[in-house]
């Protein structure tokens, strides 16, 4: 926890300034301990440097006020006071933010290399909600998620996890979950996270089932094998019940359907090994993304999987890491360690190499085509745990694509909020809002890696970390 009173070297040398902070903290803290009340609900968080996820410049020596869930006040020691019984956290030092939003992930996986094999074993077994999913909900959160849209999953443990972690009963992120995939026909064996589609009247007929059971987000895939119709069927229906439409993007075809018929946000670089996306598809997106009435067309490329894979497959120590572990029981962390003994032979990643030299070129495409880019990780894939994946695909946005830092924590906290319709209540620490807020020890703007180390998480007000 953070607790030591200190100045970071990137707050500059205002000698006055700092002997300002001391004096006003200390004077607080005495406030506080004369007043005697140490549990009033009320929590400030005092020093640190304050990025807001609106992207302006930082708020040096912030102070935020916490009453219950939500924030109460934003300001500076010199402008805002903290009032006596608050219980004080010293952030000097530290970087605060928003709390970081996964726009991609799988509860229903936990890293395990062979599919089959888990669906088989695990994918309508009572552990699901009693135990894996809960057991990514928690690693999450521990890695500063305070928010995540959950893309894929049995339709009665997703719902469940959620309704508890929202009602307090175990820890975890905001969830927004799709529960089943809506695809042409699912794979054998996954019949209970993924729904066919037969006809147009099939396709608004499940759509309406997840609607009626309380999903937040529709999940569609392999829309290039689906009728038309079906597909506009799947969009409008969804639509029509307030619910946005995420689609794969793995081939051109799917791309081109789901602008025909309005999807909200597309999901994976995808397209293989191809160099780039064709040009008809890039003037498709370029002229959705040109019509500013319909709001942005948002894209999450989930790219950091495949470009860390040949590192972890050369640096394989990091799979032994106990923090993809947390909360999961033993029995099953072997099953996961035994699945990747040999992690260059899994068929899973044998295109990567192939596609790695193609990543950049893509990612910059879609920058350039006008998209409103999302940090979204894929997490729960084979070897891609919870516990790193969001704080990986920030640095490979930063330090391998050249994204402006500000940009990239902005694509985890601000916009993810916004496509999702809450940004009321989320993405940017502002009064009103939930506090969902998370601190790292130095300045994340010029090493965004310090975010493999989140020193504080709060969320809805309570301290998780």
């Amino acid at each position: 926890m953070p607790g030591n009173l200190v100045t970071s070297d990137f707050y500059g040398d205002d000698a006055n300034m700092i002997k300002r902070i001391l004096s006003l903290l200390a004077a607080t803290l005495l406030a506080c301990s004369a007043a005697g009340a140490q549990s009033s609900g009320s929590i400030a968080l005092v020093g640190g440097r304050l990025i807001d996820g609106f992207g302006g410049t930082p708020l040096d020596h912030s102070v935020i006020l916490i009453e219950g869930e939500r924030i109460k006040a934003v300001g500076t020691l010199e402008t805002l006071a903290v009032p006596p019984g608050a219980t004080v956290i010293s952030t000097a030092g530290m970087t605060l933010l928003p709390g970081l939003w996964d726009a991609h992930v799988h509860t229903y996986l936990l890293g395990h290399a062979d599919y089959t094999h888990w669906d088989k074993t695990y994918g309508s077994s009572p552990r699901l909600a009693k135990e894996i999913m809960p057991a990514a909900a928690h690693q999450l959160l521990m890695a500063g998620v305070t928010s995540a849209r959950d893309l894929g999953g049995p339709l009665e443990a997703s719902i469940s996890v959620r309704d508890r972690i929202n009602h307090g009963e175990i820890p975890g992120p905001t969830l927004y979950v799709s529960g089943p995939f809506i695809q042409h026909a699912p794979y054998p064996g996954t019949e209970n996270f993924r729904w066919g589609i037969n006809g147009v009247e099939d396709a608004r007929k499940k759509v309406k089932k997840l609607a009626d059971a309380g999903v937040n987000i529709i999940k569609l895939i392999d829309q290039d094998l689906m009728q038309e119709e079906e597909v506009k069927a799947v969009v409008e229906e969804a639509h029509a019940r307030h619910l946005p439409v995420v689609a794969h993007a793995h081939r051109p075809e799917e791309i081109r359907r789901g602008l025909k018929y309005n999807v909200d946000c597309f999901e994976h670089t995808g397209l293989a090994t191809a160099p780039g996306y064709p040009d008809d598809v890039l003037r498709l997106i370029a002229e959705r993304a040109a019509r500013g009435n319909m709001g942005p067309l948002f894209w999450t490329p989930t790219i950091s999987v495949l470009y860390n894979y040949e590192y972890l497959r050369d640096n394989p120590m990091q799979l032994d890491d106990p923090a993809w572990q947390l909360d999961v029981p033993a029995d099953i962390v072997a099953d996961i360690k035994g699945s990747f003994r040999r992690p260059g032979q899994l068929s899973y990643f044998q295109l990567v190499p192939l596609r790695h030299p193609t990543l950049e070129n893509k990612f910059h495409q879609l920058q350039h085509s006008g998209v409103v880019m999302l940090i979204g990780t894929d997490s729960g894939v084979p070897m891609n745990f919870h516990s790193t994946s969001t704080w990986q695909e920030m640095d490979t946005w930063v330090n391998h694509l050249g994204v402006d830092p500000m940009n990239t924590i902005r694509a985890a906290t601000y916009w993810p909020a916004v496509q999702m319709k809450v940004e009321q209540d989320y993405g940017s620490v502002s009064e009103g809002k939930y506090a969902d807020i998370i601190a790292v020890n130095g300045d994340v703007l010029r090493h965004i890696d310090l975010l493999e180390h989140v020193d504080l998480v709060i969320k809805h007000g309570v301290r998780y970390k």
